[in-house]
């Protein structure tokens, strides 16, 4: 007969295994971030690409480092794939690119789509005519 550890169920298993991998992976996104942003900052002013917002020392971690082509993982030597951007502009980059692949913006090669026919005021002289013209 096996005993069980006090307050740990099988559920209880369950949820330290996942906090464990959640832990793992986290602190591998860390680890990951910090190579690639320390980098950027090496080799770009500490300036918002997009604002132009300047930063020093203590207020650097308001600078982030966002991927161009939105790829994480590749992250070559010579930055290219990296811009510093301000938190702000840098939710806003996201916001905008999440809304054109949502939105289904305008793709390159898709053809034109045909205009709308319908007229909302076309009878509308009719209707404001006096009874005296």
């Amino acid at each position: 007969m096996t005993k069980k550890s006090p307050g740990l169920d099988k559920s209880g298993e369950n949820q330290s295994n996942m906090d464990r991998i959640v832990s793992a992976a986290r602190k591998s996104w860390h680890e990951r971030e910090k190579g690639y942003r320390e980098q950027s900052l090496k080799l770009h002013p500490w300036i918002c690409a997009r604002c132009g917002r300047e930063f020093t020392r203590e207020n650097l971690h308001l600078l982030t480092v966002h991927h161009r082509d939105h790829n994480h993982d590749y992250n070559p030597s010579d930055g290219s794939n990296w811009e510093n951007l301000c938190l702000y502009c840098h939710d806003n980059e996201h916001s905008r690119y999440l809304d054109h692949s949502e939105g289904g913006g305008a793709e390159v090669g898709d053809e034109k789509k045909e205009s709308a026919t319908f007229k909302p005021f076309a009878g509308l002289k009719d209707l404001l005519k006096t009874k005296d013209e």
